[in-house]
């Protein structure tokens, strides 16, 4: 049987969320930035890193922790590369500071056909995949990668937690040649935490292989575990050094440290982010057969997915079927548990709770 969800007009949700990030002691910036992006999330499906996590984390090892600070100020040092900018962000709330990123790198790519900023001393941003659609609905390919909050996948045959879970994240324009951006956007281990976390919440077991007990045995009981796994053993692993290594070049420390402020308080206990945009302009060569871009991409699209592969999806497919979802109902779209989250929240901030019998349920 399906689970029921039930429709929350998306002012209302943006409303409370906000109101959070406010009582928590973000600015007006900052709280409309955390709440516009949390929609973003829920209208694409993205329920694993939808409001409740986002304060969630917020609370464990931002500025509940001193991990984040409300109205920090970026610090964007001088450099000699004209397409590339560094920053410091001083932990900063990570999605206002992700989309001032994306917004620079797209600058930079209008003016040189390419912009990356990197971001040191950041607090996580959450879904990499929001970021660089927005990018791709616009026209442009995107990446982004990060480190994550914590230390809490075990590498390729080892038996403790010393990566993060590491996602990758990009975006292609390819909305008119199939209907929606392609966005390739997955955390290096075999699920998110934040996938954990939602299962736990729901009372659901985890897939076979994705965690490890305090034991180091594996375990599908989303509340028994201590550490995840890698996707697809040594593959998984590579693409998670990935972004530990860039971090390090950025200026990240030990992964081990990251959110524990308590240890070696000389040490950086901080995220990094990493983006970059490239203008479609600026590598496009001669087409066959004088097909536009957009001409072309349908049809490398539509040779991949020919005879026998009807079946196969394309990445971001799933994220436009929830969206189209999502505006057909008239707002986002949460289930029961997820409603009873949000008035939590509003208990926190001291406003009203949601009835759930004031919302319809979607179809």
């Amino acid at each position: 049987m399906s689970e029921t969800f039930y429709i929350v007009p998306e002012e209302k949700h943006n409303a409370l969320v906000a109101a959070a990030y406010l009582n928590r002691g973000f600015d007006d910036a900052e709280a409309a930035a955390a709440a516009k992006f949390s929609s973003y999330a829920s209208t694409h499906g993205i329920r694993t890193h939808n409001a409740l996590k986002a304060l969630h984390l917020d609370h464990l090892f931002g500025s509940g922790a001193g991990g984040c600070k409300p109205s920090a100020t970026i610090e964007k040092k001088a450099g000699r590369f004209a397409a590339s900018q560094v920053w410091n962000a001083n932990r900063k709330l990570g999605q206002a500071t992700a989309y001032d990123a994306i917004e620079t790198a797209i600058q930079l790519a209008d003016e040189y056909g390419i912009g990356q900023v990197s971001v040191d001393n950041a607090f996580h941003y959450l879904w990499g995949g929001g970021y660089v659609m927005d990018a791709a609905r616009r026209g442009y390919i995107a990446y982004t990668n990060c480190t994550a909050a914590l230390a809490e996948v075990v590498p390729f045959k080892g038996k403790t937690p010393t990566l993060g879970t590491n996602p990758h994240s990009w975006g292609f324009p390819t909305t008119d040649a199939v209907g929606f951006p392609v966005v390739i956007d997955w955390a290096t281990s075999v699920i998110a935490m934040g996938r954990v976390q939602q299962f736990a919440r729901e009372g659901q077991p985890l897939p076979v292989g994705a965690a490890v007990d305090a034991n180091g045995q594996p375990t599908t009981d989303p509340k028994a575990v201590a550490a995840l796994t890698t996707f697809g053993a040594h593959k998984g692993y590579g693409l998670s050094l990935i972004n530990e290594i860039m971090a390090g070049f950025i200026g990240g420390s030990l992964p081990t440290l990251r959110s524990r402020w308590s240890q070696q308080p000389e040490e950086k206990h901080t995220p990094a982010f990493y983006f970059q945009v490239i203008h479609p302009d600026a590598i496009a060569g001669d087409f066959a057969l004088g097909r536009t871009s957009a001409e072309n991409i349908k049809a490398v699209l539509g040779d991949i997915l020919g005879a026998g592969n009807e079946d196969c999806i394309l990445p971001g497919q799933i994220e436009a079927q929830a969206a189209a979802r999502t505006t057909k109902n008239g707002g986002l779209l949460f289930s029961s548990a997820e409603i009873e989250g949000f008035n939590e929240l509003a208990d926190e901030c001291g406003v009203s709770r949601w009835s759930i019998a004031d919302f319809k349920t979607a179809v």
